[in-house]
């Protein structure tokens, strides 16, 4: 095997992906750019072709390359992150006249939009009903589902859960909320603004269906945000979990220490 990987414990296949890895972080193949054909590849490890594959599939699985149909493999590139931060709800971006989401993507020259996915009144589950201090034995939230998108990329699955004591009657019913600070400024005109937000934080591999929705490529994982709002009174009064594509989003957190 020429110029291949020194370890001979691996099997072949892995070996190969590791090579390859190397190469691409020396820069030797550059974010974008596409990969010779297993054919070649096979050619110069000197093994068959399924060898080669399984390394390609090694590789996508850790999200280092991605495969398209009738064109090769490439190397994945690396994009701008939206970063979901701890001031994003703060009155000082008022005068932008945007919600959270279009004010950061205004920044980095993007397009913001969402698709409704649905609004409904919903029964919460125990962990739910705790959280937001509400019933969980009837229909005592209202649910939102939405896919947020940057140009082209849909880039967040946003839940949002609200009390139905809250919901009732204002323009959180409809799909688009008729506010241009979005579902924050209604809740503002009710007395209920952010003072305070807890934020839960983990990493994993998405659903088959947030691959759909996120249209996500193989070996992408997802940020799970579960985000309480909390107004001067230390009450909660919104519970949202952003399913984030690790691709595109960032998390920038600035806070003192408690």
């Amino acid at each position: 095997m020429p110029n291949g990987p020194e370890s001979r414990e691996a099997p072949a296949s892995r070996r190969i992906a590791e090579d390859l890895r190397k190469k691409i972080d020396q820069g030797q193949f550059a974010p974008g750019q596409k990969l010779p054909s297993q054919r070649e590849l096979a050619g110069f490890y000197g093994v068959v072709r399924n060898t080669v594959d399984e390394a390609l599939k090694i590789l996508g699985q850790q999200g280092i390359v991605t495969s398209q149909w009738g064109r090769g493999v490439f190397v994945r590139e690396n994009k701008p992150l939206l970063r979901l931060g701890s001031d994003r709800y703060s009155p000082k971006y008022r005068e932008e006249g945007l919600s959270p989401f279009l004010l950061e993507c205004s920044k980095q020259g993007k397009s913001g939009r969402f698709q409704v996915l649905s609004v409904e009144r919903v029964r919460p589950d125990k962990e739910l009903a705790e959280r937001l201090k509400v019933s969980d034995k009837g229909k005592s939230v209202l649910r939102r589902e939405n896919v947020f998108w940057a140009d082209q990329d849909p880039v967040y699955r946003v839940t949002t859960w609200i009390p139905w004591t809250l919901a009732e009657g204002t323009g959180l019913l409809e799909e688009e909320v008729p506010h241009q600070f979005g579902i924050h400024g209604v809740l503002e005109e009710k007395g209920h603004t952010v003072v305070r937000i807890n934020d839960e934080v983990s990493a994993r591999m998405p659903t088959p269906d947030e691959v759909r929705y996120l249209e996500l490529l193989q070996g992408v994982p997802v940020l799970d945000v579960l985000h309480t709002s909390l107004d001067a009174e230390d009450e909660p009064f919104e519970v949202t979990r952003f399913v984030m594509r690790a691709d595109m989003n960032g998390l920038t957190y600035n806070a003192p220490v408690e």
